[in-house]
This record gives C-alpha cells, structure tokens and sequence, in this order.
C-alpha cells in the first residue's frame, strides 16, 4: 500500500461555530464568496418569512421575498419583487422587476418588468415598461423621457425632441 503526502498549506484554519453573543472578528468570520467578475452585482435578500415596517434603503440590489410596509429607495439598484412578496411601499429605484404584488407609487429610473404573476397597484414613472400577459396592473403610467438620448429634429429647429422606443 502506498501514501501520499498532501501539500501542507499556511491557510488559517477557520471555526466551524461561533460562540453565542461573541462579537464577529476576523479569526471566527464566516468567508463569503464573491465573483471574480467585475460585472457581477452584490445582491442582498429578504426571504419569505421575513416582516418588514420602516424604510429601506440601500447601495447594492436587493430581492425581496417577504413582506414589507415603507419606502424603498435603491436609487443605482435593482430591485426584484419575488413570487412570494407583497410590498406595501412607495418604491424608487434604477430598475425594478416585479413577480408578486406591489401596493404603491413606483419612480424608477431605467425599466419596470411586470411579469405574468406580478401585480402592481399604484402609479408608475419610468423611462421604460413591459407588462407580461396575465400580469395585473392598476394606475397610471408615466414615460419619463428626461433619462432618453436627445436629437435634432431638422424640421423643428432649435426643438430638442427625444428619441427611443418605449
């Protein structure tokens, strides 16, 4: 029988329990795993049990799953609004997709995604909307084109007017 030797590494050996009520220093931290990529977005989550009441604010995108009552603002985020989630919140974001059910006035930046499951009740504002057949949608829409390329018009001239699709 044969044995081999495995390379010894100078890594620091990491707990495996924290004791309750200890303050979390580097020795006993728990490694989180990022991306490599400089592309890849921070994204925090609020899972399905969870309760919300106060204000969320934030620098990195958030999923949520749970419930929540009062404002969000992601002003440079996206937000996702899982299958499970109800928000009751006036939300401003860069970009928000929506699987479950808003209840509130939305001003987002860049897009709204309303899936076919989602539902959203209250007034929107955004450069750009898609509404998946089967999703639900009661308010108004208001196509904020101040975020959208300008270009000259050569029969209007001095008149800015906006270009893209919506």
């Amino acid at each position: 029988m044969w044995t081999s030797k495995q390379p010894q590494t100078n890594l620091p050996v990491m707990p495996t329990a924290q004791e309750p009520g200890s303050p979390i220093k580097p020795s006993n931290a728990t490694p989180t795993m990022r991306s490599p990529s400089p592309s890849a977005r921070d994204m925090a989550c609020l899972g399905a049990s969870l309760v919300v009441r106060g204000e969320i604010s934030g620098g990195e995108d958030l999923q949520i799953d749970g419930k929540v009552e009062g404002p969000i603002s992601l002003q440079s985020q996206r937000l996702t609004v899982g299958h499970t989630a109800h928000l009751n919140s006036e939300i401003l974001a860069r970009e928000v997709v929506v699987h479950g059910k808003v209840e509130g006035n939305l001003r987002v930046r860049d897009r709204v995604e309303i899936k076919k499951d989602g539902s959203v009740i209250g007034d929107i504002t955004t450069a750009r909307i898609s509404i998946e057949d089967g999703a639900y949608f009661k308010g108004r829409i208001e196509i904020d084109r101040a975020n959208q390329p300008v270009a000259e018009d050569p029969t209007r001239v001095g008149v800015p007017v906006a270009t893209g699709a919506i």
